[in-house]
């Protein structure tokens, strides 16, 4: 299935972005599982943050976003996204030389609430960009609650995504530890 029939299918398209990406993400995890499009992973599996690949002009700069969008189920759709984490200014291919906001989280659906959408999506910048955003390291949830995906890109003129991947993952033993490291 390509990426962006994946999007479709999964509704990534339109509750997150309104077009779908044309090329894939590749994401490996230290724990060795690899995002496929949908695949389950746990919370555990995804706990550290992944080898991080794409297609990329290397002259050109990139912003990588990681989110969920079924962190909350209610009818004001404003509070549903909840960033995990956002590098921007990514030169070519190598995300550890982007700049953070937001560091790495993992996944961490609270028990009782299903099976959660966890979608990555790359943008082309339009050149090296200054972004307003707070910085917020991996021990910090402020701000990372009702963020949306395409106001960011919006806001920031980013265009169409070109790249994108997900999983999906649901409770597991690991994620009160998680919430435990960040003081929930």
């Amino acid at each position: 299935m390509s990426v962006a029939s994946a999007f479709q299918s999964s509704k990534i398209v339109p509750d997150v972005i309104p077009t779908p990406p044309s090329k894939t993400i590749e994401l490996t995890y230290p724990s060795g599982v690899v995002a496929q499009q949908g695949n389950e992973l746990t919370p555990t599996q995804v706990k550290n943050q992944p080898n991080v690949s794409f297609e990329a002009d290397s002259d050109s700069y990139y912003t990588l976003i990681f989110t969920d969008p079924d962190n909350y189920d209610g009818p004001e759709k404003v509070y549903r996204e909840w960033h995990h984490w956002l590098v921007v200014n990514i030169p070519g291919s190598d995300v550890s030389k982007g700049e953070v906001l937001s560091g790495y989280i993992g996944s961490g659906p609270p028990e009782g609430t299903g099976i959660h959408r966890y979608v990555y999506i790359l943008y082309k910048q339009p050149g090296k960009l200054s972004f307003d955003e707070t910085r917020l390291t991996n021990t910090s949830i402020d701000g990372r609650a009702a963020f949306s995906t395409q106001k960011f890109a919006e806001k920031y003129n980013l265009g169409v995504p070109v790249a994108g991947n997900f999983y999906r993952a649901q409770f597991d033993d690991y994620v009160p530890l998680l919430y435990k490291s960040l003081g929930v």
